[in-house]
């Protein structure tokens, strides 16, 4: 039988290793957020030459009316997304009319969409509070299930902080990818997170069932091979049935699926992979340590053995 929990320390430095650079990226440079969060302007306007203009003269179109914090992302063939601070509809119209006449094109807007700072700090708060009504709603249902199983809160509270676990991997690699791709946390990254969390839970809620149901059978076996025994179950369930229904359909859409769905389709396809990473590597195992009290030893000092 595989020994997955014997290896539960090294799966946590797994963990940490794509957590922690991702947290060093958000504490030097911050989360980058949409205009959704905090407020500010989204252009996206098309090119019917098919030719587009150098970034320069697109951002020199910005700066001359104060908005130096323009950033410019390629769309299509022949299209641009441009977000910035917040402006007006007469600076809008002055954007498109000076790109055009600095493209000699003729130029449709596609979208213009203006969220203001007030709308921002709602949508935030809005985010934090889904997250925090999910967890709760989370713990409160795993107890109830499990109110059979001794320490029935245990489970509840571990599927919490696994879940964390997979929400933390996610914002650390939307980070990096905004430092690299110039990815942005919008309400379609809120979406893809709030998948990521469901889909999270629903993997550790099989595997503590089957924990649940080998502790009426195998009663006399020692709990942590009573643990790896389920893990070992449930295995080839979670790993087929994320694979088959969700991980290839994302892997096609982020492929395929076109510039404005990637991101979406990458942040989802990265999130359901560690849900059931971490239903198996992260959630089983702190279960164990907490059964075991094994943080008890952790800052202790070894006694050297007597010669």
């Amino acid at each position: 039988m595989l020994d997955i929990l014997g290896k539960r320390y090294i799966f946590f430095a797994l963990s940490l290793l794509l957590i922690i650079p991702g947290l060093i990226v958000i504490a030097v440079s911050g989360l980058p957020l949409s205009i959704d969060f905090k407020g500010g302007t989204m252009l996206e306007v098309e090119f019917a030459s098919g030719t587009l203009p150098d970034t320069a003269a697109v951002l020199a179109v910005y700066n001359d009316l104060g908005l130096t914090d323009a950033q410019v992302k390629t769309t299509g063939i022949n299209s641009l997304q441009i977000r910035s601070s917040f402006m007006s509809d007469e600076a809008r119209a002055s954007v498109v009319s000076d790109l055009a006449a600095k493209t000699n094109d003729s130029i449709t807007v596609q979208s213009f969409e203006s969220v203001g700072p007030t709308i921002g700090q709602e949508v935030t708060s809005r985010a934090i509070l889904a997250v925090a009504f999910a967890a709760l709603a989370v713990i409160l249902y795993i107890w109830f299930a499990f109110r059979g199983v001794n320490n029935a809160i245990r489970y509840g509270i571990c599927a919490i902080i696994a879940m964390f676990h997979d929400v933390l991997v996610v914002i650390s690699l939307t980070a990096i990818g905004g430092l690299l791709f110039g990815w942005q946390v919008d309400t379609l990254f809120l979406t893809a997170l709030l998948s990521v969390i469901g889909f999270s839970v629903q993997d550790k809620v099989v595997v503590f069932d089957r924990i649940r149901e080998n502790s009426a059978v195998l009663r006399r076996l020692d709990f942590e091979k009573l643990v790896n025994h389920s893990i070992v179950q449930t295995l080839q369930r979670s790993i087929n049935t994320q694979l088959m229904t969700v991980e290839f359909m994302l892997l096609a859409l982020a492929l395929f699926g076109g510039v404005t769905l990637r991101e979406f389709a990458i942040i989802l396809l990265i999130g359901l992979f560690m849900g059931t990473y971490s239903s198996i590597f992260i959630a089983a195992p702190i279960l164990v340590i907490w059964e075991n009290g094994e943080w008890r030893n952790w800052f202790k000092r070894r006694t050297p053995s007597a010669a």
